[in-house]
């Protein structure tokens, strides 16, 4: 019995590694690419850092299509592209950035470049190129003799250089679309004073000791164009005086943004150090405060400010600083690994987390947004929240932080739908309506177009345009959550054994009008959440479900209700960006009714629904998928002494109403007001 086990293992292996020859295709499963093969085409990791598992494209070069070109529409004529008219930290008055005066916007001015920057590259916003070039054309003339560049700001009389850590991230995204030779001189010259900076006066405040890993990242690249040896000296130094993110079972702060940002550190110099404890460490890290704080759907972890003990239900939220950060790592952990993981999380973020703190016309935010979120108001909610402030309110005039930084999500999100291999191929990790000109084999340039309702849709279609024949590999990952997924080149189904969590490898001599297409069926799935009462949460493909819940909007004033240290232009007009309140127009308290001794599919019906014609599938009326449910109200389960939704009811002490009702699971990311971790009826159970 035991051979034949073992042989039926050997032949499966041996059946999906193979190769399929059908008109002239081979498909390999594989675990990652191989990093082995130098790619000819694209700046990568020189010796001695390890190889890159994928490469990012140059800013513009992956165009978005359908909802991600929607969402991009609306993030430029939302906040983020018009905050520099309201936000006093980008008033050109007086601001130190622009060296007209002495107004310091510390993070702000290059988070908010960040995000606006990139958009104008991938939309090519003439306008918008055009603002960003301002700043950047301050940036290069303040550059001092001695290599600093910015306005100089201490702290305890040692250089803050956290504000510059965003803006060398700036400076890079613009060096990808302009290719402008200045911005290689000023970072080697900047690099070459930190350098020459003693350790004592090197990154010892909070924030940058604690993000120390972007200026490791923004070494390496700057070296992998360069090969200045300095710059490896430099990023040992930066590595050396960063804090210490390899601990095992503690973090040196529990900052939420920190942590999504910062935990990516590890990994980072594994790119130099090569030792595998380093690498491990942020798989460490990032399961160390999942299973402490992160028992919740969504992909983050309760930390409203600071991850606290004790406060671990899904009430508890994280900024939107944090989902961002968050998506930014998986991102670059996708790049240095290849790992599917990092992929699949990112976009559990992305379709899950982040759209939700956002107002639907992306004029607005929260601070805060929580997995059980049923009320969105101006009130201060400390205790129970981690800060004193309106942090539940959606406002454009609220906290420094999350308003300038939010926009960073979506271009980041586009720019990695489409990557390079180190095969000289093409990547597809992450999926997303989309087209990207790529060079590929020994210098051919293609473009392929992505065509997909995806994370709504169980389907993604690929064309490749080309002039003339050329041969390279196309690497699609295949989604955990799937079953019985396929493959067809130009109409032909791919005969080969996949396997979930891995990459299809199809390479052939492509020529233009090719089509792949990539079925990957959904289906229902929960997820339980042991320590937060064994709470639920229904998944179907990628997308976790909340409660419908009817929304009520409330405008207040945007000036009344932000929170205190928020600095706002002298003429800008809050009645253009209102704040809004959000309060439950139906019961919110429900448990889901299971019955299991039936499969999940007789418990949940899903309900597909027309594509929403103006592309913008997250919200309440919009969403394009439902599930109906069965659920029961909790007794006592109510808004409780902070204002805040009451922690999970305690599970052996939770009291039904007697009735049944049906209920509407809509797609957490589409619904502002939620409830995505459920207390459970369990039927026929005695």
């Amino acid at each position: 019995m035991k051979k034949a086990t073992l042989l039926f293992t050997i032949l499966t292996l041996l059946f999906s590694l193979c190769i399929t020859a059908q008109n002239n295709v081979k498909v390999t499963i594989v675990d990652r690419p191989d990093k082995n093969i130098q790619n000819n085409n694209y700046i990568t990791n020189k010796a001695p850092l390890q190889p890159l598992s994928f490469i990012k494209l140059p800013v513009g070069d992956v165009k978005p299509e359908g909802w991600t070109l929607k969402l991009l529409e609306l993030q430029k004529d939302g906040l983020n592209g018009h905050l520099g008219e309201i936000s006093a930290w980008l008033d050109k008055e007086n601001n130190a950035w622009l060296g007209t005066g002495t107004d310091y916007g510390w993070e702000e001015v290059p988070y908010w470049l960040k995000g606006y920057g990139n958009m104008a590259y991938i939309l090519n916003d003439k306008d918008m190129i055009a603002e960003t070039k301002t700043w950047l054309e301050a940036v290069f003339s303040s550059q001092r003799e001695d290599g600093y560049f910015g306005p100089y700001i201490e702290k305890n009389g040692k250089p803050d250089l956290w504000g510059n850590m965003i803006m060398t991230w700036c400076l890079q995204s613009y060096y990808e679309f302009s290719g402008d030779e200045r911005v290689i001189d000023l970072l080697t010259n900047y690099f070459k004073w930190q350098l020459n900076l003693p350790e004592d006066m090197f990154l010892k405040d909070y924030w940058e000791n604690s993000r120390g890993g972007d200026n490791l990242l923004s070494i390496y690249w700057l070296y992998n164009i360069t090969g200045d040896d300095f710059l490896i000296e430099l990023a040992e130094k930066t590595h050396k005086n960063t804090a210490n993110w390899r601990q095992r079972s503690t973090l040196p702060n529990w900052h939420n943004v920190n942590i999504a940002q910062s935990f990516r550190e590890p990994a980072s110099y594994y790119m130099l150090s090569a030792d595998s404890a380093d690498l491990i460490s942020t798989y460490n890290v990032h399961h160390l405060i999942r299973n402490t704080f992160g028992q919740v759907p969504g992909g983050m972890f309760g930390a409203d400010e600071n991850a606290r003990m004790g406060y671990i239900d899904p009430r508890q939220g994280t900024e939107t600083c944090g989902f961002v950060e968050q998506m930014a790592s998986d991102e670059i952990l996708l790049r240095l690994t290849g790992d599917p993981f990092w992929a699949e999380h990112c976009e559990n973020v992305a379709f899950n987390s982040y759209p939700a703190s956002m107002m639907p016309d992306l004029k607005s935010l929260r601070y805060i947004t929580s997995p059980n979120h049923t009320i969105s108001d101006s009130r201060n909610h400390h205790p129970g929240i981690d800060n004193r402030g309106p942090f539940l309110a959606m406002n454009p005039f609220s906290s420094r932080c999350c308003q300038h930084n939010h926009g960073q999500g979506w271009p980041y999100y586009i720019e990695h739908l489409v990557l390079a291999s180190p095969d000289n191929g093409i990547a597809i990790a992450m999926y997303g309506p989309c087209t990207a000109n790529v060079t590929v084999a020994d210098g051919r340039e293609v473009k392929i177009v992505e065509e997909t309702n995806y994370p709504f849709e169980e389907s993604v279609k690929f064309t490749i345009q080309t002039n003339g024949k050329v041969t390279f590999p196309l690497y699609l990952r295949i989604p955990t959550w799937t079953k019985n997924p396929s493959i067809s080149v130009n109409g032909v189904k791919l005969q080969i054994l996949m396997e979930n969590g891995k990459y299809a490898r199809i390479e052939k001599e492509w020529q233009n009008g090719d089509e792949v297409v990539f079925d990957f069926p959904m289906k229902l799935s929960q997820s339980v959440w042991q320590v937060n009462q064994d709470s639920r949460s229904i998944n179907y493909g990628p997308l976790t479900f909340s409660l419908k819940i009817k929304e009520n909007y409330e405008k207040v004033s945007s000036i009344e209700t932000a929170i205190g240290d928020s600095k706002w232009q002298k003429d800008a007009d809050q009645e253009k960006w209102p704040s809004y309140e959000i309060y439950p127009g139906s019961d919110w308290n429900y448990a889901l009714e299971i019955d299991e001794s039936l499969p999940l599919e007789k418990n949940f019906k899903v309900v597909k629904t027309t594509w929403p014609a103006d592309n913008y599938p997250f919200t309440t009326e919009s969403a394009p998928i439902q599930i109906i449910a069965k659920g029961k109200r909790v007794k006592g389960w109510e808004i409780d002494q902070y204002g805040l939704t009451a922690e999970l009811p305690i599970k052996e002490e939770i009291k039904f109403e007697k009735e049944s009702e049906a209920i509407t699971l809509i797609p957490m990311g589409a619904a502002r007001l939620r409830i995505s971790a459920f207390p459970v009826y369990l039927k026929n159970v005695e």
